[in-house]
């Protein structure tokens, strides 16, 4: 039934539609076959020893004195070194080689996006583009897209699982993340850091298209959206819930800019009751 179940699925990390999250998935696979080497043994022999030394089984023989082998020694201490030792190297590569900071490889100039975690929407720049989006990230099909990443509040983590890359968003500081999209789609996104009662919902759709129908979605936004200034902007951090997809078709300039500096200016508290968060989390120096 299980199996019924997960042949159902047909997003998250091991359906990857970019190359970040094809190596990612490759990275994982080439992880499972060495664990597998190791647990697959451990399994098929307890079974066999609880068989084997059952109560009835007179040919099993008792040895209560028994207490050292130098086979078993061997086989317990330097296969699971052995183990580890290409586990960590397979991740020590892997990590280096899917660095978050490293541009992506492509003919195509990258397209830059300022993203800011708030309580509990994510909120797009587009500084070139001159555009903005709350809880909708869209982007053309094969451009690699260069995300400059910040928090308003408390720590979030970005996390797109089909196109790969997953990185902390934190307040008074820039994190970087390259991602593209190889096919058309919809995907979805989420926080994969509880960040309050509202965590639950903070998620988003990145509407990967063609350059045609990215255009058009430009099109559509400097037409339906509002001006995004910084004091729209404060208004938009101080209000903790959870929102649909709004447009701004004009931002301020250096807007990313001024959500790190005020993000160290002012001490910021989620909301969700001491049973959920246990502490008070602020952001920037400021503390309480």
């Amino acid at each position: 039934m299980s199996c019924v179940w997960l042949a159902a699925c047909h997003e998250g990390v091991l359906v990857p539609k970019g190359p970040v999250g094809a190596e990612e998935k490759q990275l994982l696979l080439e992880a499972l076959i060495p664990m597998l080497m190791v647990i697959t043994p451990i399994i098929l022999l307890t079974l066999w020893f609880a068989w084997w030394f059952r109560a009835g089984n007179a040919r099993a023989k008792y040895k209560p004195r028994w207490e050292y082998s130098g086979y078993v020694e061997f086989s317990i201490w330097m296969i699971p070194l052995l183990v580890i030792l290409f586990l960590g190297s397979l991740a020590w590569v892997g990590a280096h080689q899917n660095d978050p900071y490293k541009p992506l490889a492509s003919n195509r100039k990258p397209m830059t996006v300022d993203v800011v975690a708030m309580d509990w929407r994510w909120l797009f720049i587009y500084p070139d583009q001159g555009v903005a989006s709350v809880n909708e990230l869209a982007i053309p099909v094969g451009t690699p897209i260069s995300l400059r990443l910040t928090s308003a509040t408390v720590m979030n983590s970005f996390f797109v699982p089909q196109l790969g890359g997953q990185i902390y968003a934190m307040p008074g500081m820039e994190t970087k993340l390259s991602l593209l999209a190889d096919e058309p789609g919809n995907y979805r996104g989420l926080s994969a850091q509880f960040s309050g009662d509202g965590f639950s919902d903070m998620h988003f759709q990145v509407l990967a298209t063609d350059d045609k129908a990215f255009n058009a979605w430009l099109d559509h936004v400097k037409a339906q959206g509002a001006a995004l200034d910084d004091a729209t902007y404060n208004q938009l951090v101080a209000r903790h819930r959870t929102g649909n997809v709004v447009y701004y078709a004009s931002i301020a300039q250096d807007l990313f800019t001024h959500a790190i500096d005020s993000a160290t200016r002012r001490p910021v508290a989620v909301t969700a009751s001491p049973a959920q968060a246990g502490v008070t989390l602020t952001a920037g120096p400021t503390e309480r």
